[in-house]
């Protein structure tokens, strides 16, 4: 049969749904007796907790019950289990779900308040009498790791929690051998999450089962079962986890949160439901953040501007502890060398804890850094020698014929990494096409009878996608002829819906409306592991593709017991198994699957198990690499440094298409969100770890007015690595995308400014560099 659906722009089955306001979010959860809590936070960055009184908030209306850790101690205690364990880290650096000692970072829990109403637990949180002493702040991680820095946790020897290594290659004989070598250092800003919908977590105790069922607006929802039912010494089947609808991931609801500990634990206490939802001050003060890296590098390349080796250091800022281990800044060095073919590479990673929010990916997790710092290497050396940026990215390029291509750096599990397939100078080139760089100039001579300044950036990436060990899904065909897809793939806008639907209606050979997608809940799919690293597509589609062929071999074998047929005489099409060539000798799925649902006394096919179903978990144990290049212009007023995005043009390659309109928005989002890492978006704090941008009157997020058209071509390299030739897209669009629009504002700002070499910018930055240039 000829596929329908794989690769055909189906509108999202969950948008109808979606959109008339019949989703389920955790906020919309309501269960008889519920309670609502609110947290109290530290309002310091580093402090000891000498004294806490709830007597008071207790007598409040409305009031049910005020805990401290130590209220809580029957059910659990102590620090949570560390989601992603590193032999690096001896001990986990992990919180309490609430804090009873030491505070580490403004925002950090130390009691909750349960309330018939939010707003009268939130009426008793002034009431609670809290003394801190204030203790010394690290607030940044170049202080954190200078001599006699104070300790983000006054218990620690230092502030270094580890030091990440990777090379490749004799770097001393290359740099040696080169004939030039090129030194800049790098800032990369902090930046959050904002997703539409904040965290949020409904926890309702069973006593009579002693079950727990837990909804969390999560992208692990199976980690947080999985810890927290060590962390209450409770097997796993008693304790149910949902992630419903979620309005947005971006990496942060990865994580596993003290909250949803806290929010557990109460509702054992009190035995009532508890909700909690977070309100977005606490967005800005609690969800893990990410992105401060500060960079010091040496590049070298030969006469010919072809890149040879990169090496230097990296100062990462950790936050207050390491929920999510070293993931994120071992994600950074593994991205290195992006798409370029070095001869070399040594680069060393302190990971340096401070007394600001914990950090854990945003979009891109650490692949957006090194695309930034390897773009505007590569920019350097254009800029230095005077060459088309274009140029020196083609003749540094991984070539297509030296695929697969083995980097020399190492994955997280320490497998090497090794490209698969793709064309990277195809890519770059494309986007230089489609933008029309050969008639810029005339472009910017038109912009500066205006009064403004052009320019035109380009970037490129390699993004590692389809991260093991696994998701699982089953396919079952019901006696309506419905199918059923389960998976523990939790969703949080990407489609999943739709695209696991579509490759399960292919190779069953029914119509789209027949599927059903069920995911992200124990109860109905075993096991899962996480919505994260652009993975999805690869590990739950492929095991769907072998569920459903499974259930598709299934179907025949029955079916050519019924029919008297070859099973090789048969095809399914329109949810009917069929002889070829003679339409009439059918037998629905429906029927096959009424048959295999057995019937007293009556006896199936020999050789067939009952129930027309079948559970696939593909064994994602090799990656399959995404790549792409964009290109942009930008437009600035000197005078005022405002900076328009006018043209972005991007080129992505994530091997076969599910759905091209379901890809084109994954990708028009990442887009929109690495402008708002080069233009808008930068969490500050002062000396003292004090958030100074908790609002968004002081923290800018790209809106609407401020996108650009953004034009997108497909490349279509099939992955060898898993069963469907999918690569993942989630966030391509974002890792080369900061680098791109600072490409363009540093080509606008001319050869004169200074070299651009951090984001976010400011337009009263660059009215400073033009400043300087005119000089």
């Amino acid at each position: 049969m000829s596929t329908r659906y794989f690769g055909a722009a189906v509108p999202r089955l969950e948008d109808p749904r979606l959109l008339a306001g019949r989703g389920t979010y955790v906020d919309d959860i309501v269960l008889p007796g519920m309670l609502h809590a609110v947290f109290l936070r530290s309002s310091v960055a580093h402090g000891r907790i000498r004294h806490l009184d709830s007597t008071a908030a207790l007598s409040m209306p409305g009031v049910r019950a005020v805990y401290a850790m130590a209220d809580l101690a029957g059910f659990g205690a102590g620090p949570m289990p560390a989601m992603a364990p590193h032999p690096l880290l001896k001990t986990p650096i992990t919180c309490s779900p609430l804090a009873s000692d030491e505070v580490c970072y403004v925002g950090e829990a130390i009691a909750m308040v349960l309330a018939d109403s939010r707003a009268e637990a939130e009426d008793a949180l002034a009431a609670i009498e809290l003394d801190i002493e204030h203790l010394p702040v690290v607030a940044n991680a170049r202080q954190g790791i200078a001599d006699g820095a104070p300790r983000a946790h006054s218990g620690r020897d230092s502030n270094v929690i580890a030091t990440l290594r990777g090379s490749h290659g004799n770097v001393d004989a290359v740099f040696a051998a080169a004939a030039h070598r090129f030194s800049e250092t790098f800032e990369i800003h902090r930046g959050g999450c904002h997703a539409m919908e904040c965290r949020g977590v409904v926890a309702a105790p069973e006593p009579r089962s002693g079950e727990l069922s837990l909804w969390t607006s999560s992208q692990s929802p199976y980690m947080v079962r999985r810890h927290l039912a060590t962390y209450l010494g409770h097997d796993e089947a008693d304790i149910r986890v949902t992630a419903p609808d979620v309005g947005g991931g971006f990496g942060p609801k990865a994580n596993v949160y003290p909250e949803e500990f806290a929010v557990a634990l109460a509702a054992l206490a009190c035995g009532h439901p508890v909700k909690w939802i977070e309100d977005r001050q606490e967005h800005f003060l609690a969800t893990t953040q990410q992105r401060d890296q500060f960079w010091s590098l040496e590049v070298a390349c030969d006469a010919a501007g072809r890149m040879l080796g990169v090496r230097g250091r990296c100062i990462h800022d950790n936050g207050a502890y390491a929920p999510y281990g070293l993931i994120l800044p071992t994600t950074a060095l593994a991205s290195f060398p992006g798409p370029y073919a070095l001869a070399a590479f040594d680069l060393s990673i302190d990971v340096v804890l401070t007394n600001l929010v914990p950090t854990s990916p945003v979009r891109g997790a650490g692949r957006p850094n090194a695309a930034f710092v390897l773009e505007r290497l590569a920019d350097t050396i254009a800029r230095r020698l005077n060459l088309p940026r274009e140029e020196v990215r083609r003749r540094s390029f991984v070539r297509a014929e030296q695929m697969p291509y083995v980097t020399g750096g190492k994955m997280r599990d320490g497998s090497p990494v090794a490209y698969d397939s793709g064309d990277y100078a195809r890519a770059l080139s494309l986007v230089v096409d489609k933008i029309d760089a050969a008639s810029f100039e005339e472009r910017r001579a038109e912009a500066a009878t205006r009064g403004r300044l052009l320019g035109l950036g380009f970037a490129s990436c390699v993004e590692d996608t389809g991260l093991g060990p696994f998701e699982g899904a089953s396919v079952r065909v019901t006696p309506a002829g419905k199918v059923v897809v389960a998976t523990g793939a939790a969703s949080q806008g990407q489609g999943h819906a739709t695209t696991l639907a579509q490759i399960a209606a292919d190779a069953l050979g029914v119509d789209l409306s027949q599927v059903t997608v069920k995911a992200a809940d124990s109860r109905i799919f075993p096991l899962g592991i996480s919505t994260i690293a652009s993975r999805v597509a690869v590990t739950a589609g492929s095991s769907v593709e072998i569920a459903a062929r499974k259930v598709r071999d299934k179907a025949i074998k029955v079916a050519a017991h019924m029919l008297e047929a070859g099973e090789h005489d048969l095809e399914i099409e329109n949810g009917q198994v069929r002889v070829v060539g003679v339409p009439d000798m059918n037998v629905p799925l429906s029927t096959i699957a009424r048959v295999l649902s057995g019937s007293a006394g009556v006896p199936i096919p020999a050789g067939v198990e009952p129930d027309l179903a079948a559970t696939g978990y593909f064994d994602a144990n090799q990656l399959a690499f995404a790549y792409g290049s964009q290109a942009c212009e930008v437009e600035i007023d000197p005078e005022t440094g405002d900076t328009r995005i006018t043209r972005y043009v991007v080129a992505h390659d994530c091997g076969r298409l599910i759905n091209p309109l379901i890809v084109d928005g994954q990708i028009r989002g990442g887009v929109v969100h690495g402008i708002g890492n080069a233009l808008f978006e930068h969490m500050r704090h002062d000396e003292a770890g004090q958030p100074l941008t908790a609002t968004y009157a002081d923290y800018l997020l790209p809106g609407a007015a401020e996108m650009p058209d953004i034009e997108i071509h497909h490349i279509e390299t099939p992955s060898p690595r898993n069963p469907i030739g999918a690569k993942g897209a989630g966030e391509g669009g974002t890792i080369p995308a900061a680098a791109c629009v600072i490409s363009a504002i540093q080509d606008a700002l001319g050869p004169e400014a200074p070299f651009v070499t951090m984001h976010p910018v400011s337009p009263e930055q660059i009215v400073e560099w033009i400043d300087q240039a005119r000089k």
